[in-house]
């Protein structure tokens, strides 16, 4: 997930921002082996709703905790970093629901001083569908691609596709949900992902994660948890540097400023629907973004679209204005 750890400092916006598709450079990794699919892995059509409720029930008002663990180093010369806690509040509400997908926006909700009144940041987005024909998926820095998913991985398959704080892509996968011992859990196969900005602002050795995401229902809210393998290239050749494990659990309060970001939300929610649909469009025409990645902002085109959105908030552009000026930040990127 985008880290939220340096909101100290600054405009807290510029600080955070399938089957496995071993391409041919990460074909020799193990981590970047599909999951085997075990008789309990793939819900019956009957769980459909079942699913749904799961994926709804992740909505709501939350006290995060965000827990990231280096574990067992690869290579001989690397060390693992040490750990990495946070904690804030964040606003989860269902931006779209249309039955076979759902949208969910988070907002953070930060205090950066004691004597300061909290802000709001657009935080991520999950999309889910239900039985995709096709994902898109983070094939190298700076691009993604329409993936397709094949026909005997979709039977009652959810996919999960996470985007950024300006609605640029981040990472998808396929997983499904499962029910096991009275627990509702989607586990994704392994996917390729990004560096996030805990780790781009280091410049660390590597370069990508490959990575296999669960996400489970608790009594007291949800938990996302990552099986991280950090991958880059040390001496010619593409190896894993190290493990991580993460876990970033969401606990239900009402005890922050839920209506500041309910707020920023009526205020801003018709500017980044046509955000979302000029990213949809260009992925449309072109079958795949490209978006150059950026350690402080996440992409390129982080920080800009974030600023005309405060616009909006500040009162000094309209929405339609605020529109055209984003998808003015929108076609400044690469088509290829």
């Amino acid at each position: 997930m985008l880290d939220r750890s340096a909101a100290s400092t600054g405009n807290p916006r510029r600080r955070w921002p399938q089957a496995a598709l071993c391409l041919a450079l990460m074909a020799a990794l193990p981590a970047c082996i599909t999951p085997m699919q075990s008789s309990g892995t793939r819900t019956s059509s009957a769980h459909f709703e079942q699913d749904r409720q799961a994926i709804l029930a992740m909505a709501g008002t939350f006290d995060v905790t965000f827990d990231f663990r280096e574990t067992t180093p690869f290579v001989a010369d690397y060390k693992p970093i040490p750990a990495k806690i946070s904690q804030g509040h964040e606003v989860v509400r269902v931006v779209d629901d249309t039955g076979k997908i759902i949208r969910l926006q988070h907002l953070l909700v930060v205090q950066e001083k004691a004597d300061k009144p909290p802000i709001v940041v657009k935080h991520w987005r999950q999309d889910w569908e239900y039985e995709p024909s096709q994902i898109l998926a983070y094939v190298t820095s700076g691009h993604w691609a329409m993936q397709p998913v094949a026909a005997s991985d979709r039977k009652n398959s959810w996919s999960q596709i996470v985007y950024q704080t300006d609605d640029s892509p981040r990472y998808g996968a396929v997983g499904w949900w499962t029910y096991d011992n009275n627990v509702a859990e989607w586990t994704s196969q392994s996917t390729l992902r990004p560096l996030a900005r805990r780790d781009a602002v280091r410049h660390p050795p590597y370069d990508r994660y490959v990575a296999v995401n669960r996400h489970a229902i608790t009594p007291k809210g949800w938990v996302q948890e990552e099986d991280n393998a950090k991958v880059g290239v040390k001496e010619g050749k593409t190896v894993t540097f190290t493990h991580e494990y993460v876990v970033n659990s969401y606990d239900r309060v009402t005890g922050f400023p839920i209506k500041m970001a309910d707020d920023y939300w009526a205020k801003t929610e018709d500017y980044w629907a046509a955000v979302r649909a000029e990213w949809a469009a260009r992925l449309a025409a072109d079958k795949q973004l490209v978006v150059p990645e950026v350690a402080e902002d996440g992409s390129s085109t982080g920080a800009r679209l974030g600023d005309i959105a405060d616009d909006i908030l500040g009162g000094t552009k309209k929405t339609d204005t605020a529109v055209a000026a984003a998808k003015a930040v929108i076609a400044t990127t690469p088509r290829s």
